[in-house]
Formats: structure tokens, sequence, C-alpha cells
């Protein structure tokens, strides 16, 4: 027997919202490879160790029942310091105490409706626009998906604007909304500048950052940010890929960078192999996707091209925090009016494990975080269809005692800016 569900179907809401779901949460794209799920509280204990067995970038949450509230918390344990008790010496009543931190992040319900015209539109045309109508629907939420999750990570949207941004610019009236959680600066400890072949602490002179056209990302930097990884405390965790079988004696983290960055990097060394490096690894993780396509592996850093680049124009302001005790951005700094118009600044993202939560909820139609609606109107002459969702994105982020004070810390996220130059 044929399965047939007609238009109408009270079925058809449902089939189609858990079809939907899945084909955004499969989406072969670079974002969607860094997922991996929250940790439930059984989980806990892992968490004494001062990295969490979540080891991918981005952690999701599809566990909130419908009307389990529009809040997701999660906590950190902080690692505890002192010397040890020696000999027989008393030990009794002299235990470190467990101090937490926690983050939060709140979820919201976003929609995109897309008018599949009248009778007689649908009758002049060979196109069949309701299928056309939830095609071009889910393609716009694929896009709203990994851009506000780069947004996020990025800690700006930058000024480049095109039509394949889904995200407006920060000067919308409507970004806040749009984005559902704050878009957080990255901390001061996360953020640096790409400065002559190394890194350097994002600073200012004369309300302009303190960068020239001459501070390309390149190797170097990259062998100053793995040797500033191994000399930090607490760096940001390697990332594990599903099967890795050298994840634990050779951890990697993933540094998202811009078709211009990627190109600079390029141009500074051998990239062929860079690239047969990153192809000999995944070897020995079961050719996670993740490998695949035009990446490079560096002293440990999975090079990867984001899918559009955090860039600010010369005249852009670029949002820091001035301390590692206070959350203030500064936003009066430009980025120098020397870079003109054929020079911008793109934002690298290096990624460790636990960088980003993303959170669903479940929807009334559906019982998904996904729903798919389709609507008559003028009395059934047209049809409007829609897509939508209940979520939420955010940035992890907590206090962290790094053994001489509390610093606020991006928990696995560092930002590194540098100039490139731009194609006419």
């Amino acid at each position: 027997m044929e399965t047939s569900i007609p238009y109408g179907s009270p079925q058809a809401l449902s089939i189609q919202s858990v079809g939907l779901f899945a084909s955004c949460m499969q989406r072969q794209t670079i974002i969607n490879r860094l997922t991996g799920k929250l940790p439930q509280q059984p989980d806990a204990e892992n968490k004494l160790r001062f990295h969490s067995p979540n080891d991918m970038p981005i952690v999701r949450c599809k566990d909130l029942s419908s009307g389990a509230g529009d809040e997701v918390s999660f906590d950190l344990v902080r690692p505890i310091g002192g010397k040890p008790i020696m000999g027989e010496a008393y030990a009794e009543g002299k235990g470190a105490r467990l101090d937490f931190s926690d983050d939060r992040l709140r979820i919201n319900q976003y929609r995109k409706p897309v008018n599949a015209g009248g009778k007689m539109t649908q009758q002049r045309t060979p196109h069949k626009l309701r299928e056309l109508a939830r095609a071009v629907a889910l393609n716009y939420f694929m896009r709203y998906e990994d851009q506000s999750t780069l947004v996020h990570l990025a800690g700006a949207r930058g000024s480049e604007n095109n039509i394949e941004w889904a995200i407006p610019l920060e000067s919308d009236p409507d970004f806040a909304e749009i984005m559902i959680n704050p878009v957080r600066a990255p901390t001061r400890n996360r953020h640096y500048i790409g400065k002559a072949g190394s890194l350097a602490r994002v600073s200012a002179t004369a309300n302009e950052l303190d960068i020239a056209t001459t501070d390309l990302m390149t190797t170097d930097v990259l062998d100053a940010l793995r040797t500033k990884l191994e000399s930090m405390p607490l760096p940001p965790q390697g990332v594990k890929f599903e099967g890795d079988l050298q994840a634990n004696d050779s951890p990697l983290r993933v540094l998202l960078v811009s078709s211009e960055q990627y190109t600079s990097i390029a141009k500074s060394t051998n990239f062929r192999t860079l690239q047969a490096q990153a192809m000999a690894r995944a070897s020995t993780a079961k050719n996670h996707p993740i490998f695949m396509g035009d990446v490079g592996l560096f002293n440990g850093i999975l090079i990867v091209r984001m899918p559009k680049p955090i860039r600010f124009f010369a005249g852009d302001v670029v949002r820091w925090c001035a301390s590692t005790t206070s959350l203030v951005e500064t936003a009066v700094d430009l980025v120098p009016a020397a870079f003109g118009t054929g020079f911008a600044v793109d934002r690298a993202i290096l990624l460790g494990g636990q960088a980003l939560c993303e959170a669903y909820g479940k929807s009334r139609q559906s019982a998904q975080p996904y729903f798919w609606s389709e609507v008559p109107m003028d009395h059934g002459d047209k049809l409007e269809v829609l897509v939508g969702a209940i979520g939420g994105k955010s940035k992890i982020r907590f206090e962290v005692d790094f053994g001489n004070g509390l610093e606020y810390t991006d928990n696995s996220v560092i930002a590194i800016d540098t100039a490139v130059a731009l194609i006419p």
C-alpha cells in the first residue's frame, strides 16, 4: 500500500516538522559539524577534571519540553588549587570547597513566512510553488542557524552585508531580538590581534585600533597562537572528533578563518603539506567530515574556512573588553582610516570544546523544535507557507579562578583579528 498524506491532513504538520528539524540538524555545513551534546546530570563527576567529556565546540540541548520555561543554565566547577596534605599531617576539615560559576541562555520563537502565490500565479507557471516555497524557507533557516552561531562565537556581526546574510547589521533596530541572546564581545583574555607574525593584546591609540595593513594571518601567527595555548593556564580544551584515535595524545583546536585569511596562510607556506597532514589525521578519525575539503592542519590547529566573514571596514567600530575583571565593552575604537577601501579587519575564531551552547524547545504545533505551517488566504485563493523554530544560542562564558583572581573568560573561544587585502 502507498502511504499518502494529503494536503490539510492533521498528520502532515507533525511529520513534516520532524523531517524539517532533521534536515536542519543534519545539514553538512562546517558549523553543524562542530556540534556535540549538552552534558546531563550523570556527567557531573567528569566536570571535576579541567575539561568536561563534551569535546565538541558546540553543545546542544533538545530536552526542553513545552512549557518548561525559556531559559537554560549551565555550570562550571572551578578547579581547586592549594597544597596537598603530606605524611600524617591532619587532613580532616581541610577539604577544598567546590566553587561554581554559571551562565545561561534564553530561547525564543523565530519564524519565516514565504508567499507561494495565488491560484492564477500557480496556474501560469510550470514550477511547483508550494514545494519551492518550502525549499526556500528551509535554505533561509540553514543560513540563519549557521550565521547566528558564527556571530555569537565571534562576539560581533561585522559590516560585510549582502543578500546571503540572514542576520542584519548590529545597527538594525531588530538585531538584538533576532539574536535572542546578547552578542558579547570577546573577553580580555580571549582576544588578540595578529601583529608582525605574533600575537598582541587588543589596544588602541587615539581611538584607532593598533593594527596595520601588514598584520596578516600567517603561519607565524599560528605558531604564536599554539605557543600561547601551551603557556596559558586553563586553555580551551582540545576538540575530540568521534573516532579520532589521536585525540588524547595530540589534541586539536579548530580555527575558523575567512577566505582572505585562508589565502594569506596558504601564501605563507606550502599549504599542500598542511592539507596532506589534515588528510592523514582524517584517516585515524574515521574520515570525519570536518577533515574533508579545503582544510589544513598546522601544529595542532585545524584550519577551516568559515561560511561568512566577520569583517570590519575602515572607520567601523570594534567592540572589545579592556579589563579581565569587567564586562564593560569599549565601543569607540575604529578600524584605522588608513585601511581605506583596499583593506579590512577579519576575525578568526579558535574553538575548543564547549564554546557555545544552543538549546531548543518544543513547539505546541508539532512537539518538535521546528514546525511547519501552511495557511490558505483570501478564501483559499492564495497560500502562505511558514517555517519556524523555538531555540536560542549563546557563547559560554564563566568567571574563572586562574589562581591570582577571578577573570571573565569565554570558555573555549579565542578571537584573533588580522588585516586582509580586499579583492576589488
